[in-house]
């Protein structure tokens, strides 16, 4: 592991350990990132139109295509990969406190993490919500409808736009969700970051709301943020790999591990 010699020296010690999860953990399963070298945004740039609420709702033909590109998400394919499988692990030994999760994929609860135990600060790709009256519908049940060439689908209710149950650029975070994020990390000894640039904020300052509070503050990213500078250790190792060795240490006191 490309960390400081004492990192394995006070992993074990941690008791209670709040994980922060970006897109960079969701990549070995196929779904790419949006800020890396091959990143959705970096490589077409007017993507990041389609996670603007004023561009959805100004733009029908944003909403065509963010319906186009629902349909298509490679999060429907998607299966849990061996970074998600180590919080598993975490959990069943007794030492996750929680799951905040940026992505919108349902991966941790796929790999077998407790709902209740994963926040989704930005939402979820398996609902489809109406942004009139606040009706919430199962995705699959409108992506059937944009299948049988509704390229718009209003919501059977009311007739309002929908969009899918994520927060998108310009909407305020749920507060209650945004509430359980902060005591999560406040109340922690171990904060791990994983796969996430840390620079979309409230996400990005939980950080700080951990170190604040006490706790040690690992990151694993492939690039640099703008938290390294007040990190106990930074990883570069590739997630799949790193991660399951980091839980297997903090689990080493309960005998469990990641595999």
């Amino acid at each position: 592991m490309d960390a400081p010699l004492t990192l394995n020296g006070w992993l074990p010690q941690a008791e209670t350990v709040t994980v922060l999860t970006g897109a960079g953990i969701s990549t070995d399963s196929g779904i790419p990132d949006f800020r890396g070298p091959q990143g959705v945004w970096t490589k077409d740039p007017a993507a990041a139109a389609l996670s603007s609420i004023d561009s959805y709702l100004a733009d029908p033909e944003v909403r065509r295509r963010s319906w186009r590109a629902r349909l298509d998400h490679p999060g429907w394919a998607a299966e849990p990969n061996r970074g998600h499988a180590a919080l598993v692990e975490l959990e069943r030994a007794g030492r996750l406190r929680a799951i905040i999760t940026q992505n919108i994929d349902g991966l941790h609860q796929s790999a077998g993490s407790s709902p209740s135990a994963v926040i989704e600060i930005h939402g979820t790709m398996r609902d489809a919500i109406c942004l009139s009256c606040g009706l919430r519908t199962p995705m699959p049940e409108v992506l059937a409808r944009v299948g049988a060439g509704e390229e718009d689908p209003p919501c059977v209710s009311c007739g309002g736009i929908q969009k899918s149950a994520t927060i998108s650029f310009g909407q305020a975070l749920d507060p209650d969700v945004l509430a359980a994020a902060i005591a999560a990390a406040r109340s922690c000894d171990l904060f791990l970051a994983v796969g996430t640039s840390l620079t979309v904020q409230p996400a990005a300052g939980l950080c700080l709301e951990a170190v604040e509070h006490g706790a040690r503050l690992v990151i694993i990213n492939a690039q640099p943020t703008p938290y390294d500078r007040v990190a106990d250790a930074v990883l570069r190792t590739p997630i799949g790999e790193a991660l399951p060795r980091l839980v297997s240490r903090v689990c080493e006191k309960t005998g469990g591990g990641a595999r």
